[in-house]
């Protein structure tokens, strides 16, 4: 890999952290875990060493005092100082590299005894980084190109039950969402290439349907088969899709990891629908872990094309704002002429019930709102179940009340009732 690279070019991450010693020489003991220090001066650290590859404090601010730590075993003192810091590294000491950016940024931080909550909340990498990664390769224009759907969300849902179905099951209830009129499907994480749903037979029967329907209709649903795997079998179960006219392929990026993401990303011809499963062991405590914007910017530059954000009022724990800024930053540019957009993806206890909110936060319709009880669970089937959220979604799109809408629409007025919650 080659990348254009200046001596001057630095890589900047900004934290929150909580401390029982002083914040400064806190943040220095994070500049220094980091780079080239240790927690006592060693022979060779000399000052041209440090001038030339020591992580940097660029920035301080104390924001809070607290009297009880939020995390176990660290320095104990009589109050807690948080603060927003911001580190900086020279790119020399580790080159355009994501997996090593995240050792950088992270690595031992987390297990500080200084530290009773530290959290990684943003990074700014280098123009070298676009350079060297291919970041998503379809991502909005191409999904909506593939999908021919020009305007508004892609409607989708997930098959349920999430395993248990054989390769023909799964086939005939797509045969049913295609009929319903539905953008987009997607394999639950947990459907991978078990005995009893072996992924080449899924695929064959699935394409099989999607195929005849695109043939009949002009409409190609859009599917996304789950080939989390070793890179291996992942670059094989990607042909196979691509092979038999699939469209999209899925990886749960916490599972396959950093490394796997990116020679997927180099492989693949089709759109990759990441995953986020086990998102929340990363971010659930808000004094550890990580923020979604900065931990989105490595699967988006591996080449994510649909990365998942939850959605109002979702059946987890992350709030509504969490979930609006997750999305908003996936439509963030990450460099002036590499944008890495990826389309978020609302999912998880979504109906009819929130569009209208979902579009005013937003203020756009490039997303994958993805429903499956909100669409399965229609008092009058999976047809009306579709048509609902278009209808949501229309309303919402022209500033209309979805309850007005709804006198003038039964399907979307069936949905309100039965969701209301």
């Amino acid at each position: 890999m080659t990348a254009s690279m200046s001596v001057t070019d630095r890589i900047e991450a900004d934290y929150v952290i909580e401390t029982a010693i002083d914040p400064q020489e806190a943040a220095e003991t994070m500049a220094g875990e980091q780079s080239s220090g240790t927690f006592l001066p060693i022979p060779g650290e000399t000052e041209e060493l440090k001038a030339r590859s020591a992580a940097r404090v660029e920035h301080l601010e104390v924001f809070q005092t607290v009297d009880t730590p939020s995390l176990p075993g660290a320095a104990v003192g009589e109050t807690y100082q948080r603060a927003h810091v911001t580190l900086s590294w020279p790119l020399g000491n580790i080159g355009p590299s994501l997996p090593n950016l995240m050792a950088t940024v992270s690595g031992n931080l987390f297990e500080l005894k200084p530290f009773s909550g530290l959290r990684v909340m943003d990074i700014r990498m280098p123009q070298a980084f676009a350079d060297i990664y291919p970041g998503p390769q379809f991502g909005i224009e191409g999904t909506r190109r593939l999908t021919g759907v020009s305007k508004g969300p892609l409607i989708g849902t997930i098959i349920k039950p999430s395993v248990g179905f054989s390769p023909q099951e799964t086939a005939d209830r797509v045969a049913i969402l295609a009929q319903a009129g539905i953008d987009f499907i997607k394999d639950d994480e947990l459907q991978t290439d078990g005995p009893y749903c072996p992924f080449e037979e899924r695929v064959t029967a699935v394409m099989a349907v999607i195929n005849a329907h695109a043939e009949k209709t002009g409409k190609k649903v859009m599917y996304a088969f789950n080939l989390t795997g070793e890179v291996d079998e992942m670059r094989a179960r990607h042909d196979f899709v691509r092979e038999l006219g699939g469209t999209c392929v899925m990886a749960s990026v916490n599972s396959v990891g950093l490394g796997g993401m990116i020679a997927l990303g180099r492989h693949s011809q089709l759109p990759i629908h990441a995953h986020r499963n086990g998102w929340g062991y990363l971010s659930r405590h808000p004094m550890l872990g990580w923020s979604h914007v900065a931990w989105s910017k490595f699967w988006r530059l591996a080449g994510a094309d649909h990365l998942h954000v939850n959605g109002l009022r979702n059946k987890f724990c992350e709030p509504d704002d969490s979930v609006i800024q997750s999305a908003q930053s996936l439509l963030t540019p990450l460099f002036n002429d590499k944008p890495c957009l990826t389309m978020p993806v609302f999912s998880s206890g979504q109906s009819a019930i929130q569009p209208d909110e979902t579009y005013r936060r937003m203020q756009t319709t490039d997303l994958i709102y993805a429903a499956g009880g909100g669409i399965v669970g229609h008092p009058d089937g999976i047809e009306a179940g579709v048509r609902s959220l278009r209808e949501a979604w229309d309303a919402a799109e022209q500033g209309i009340p979805a309850v007005d809408h709804a006198k003038e629409h039964p399907a979307l007025a069936r949905a309100l009732d039965a969701y209301a919650q």
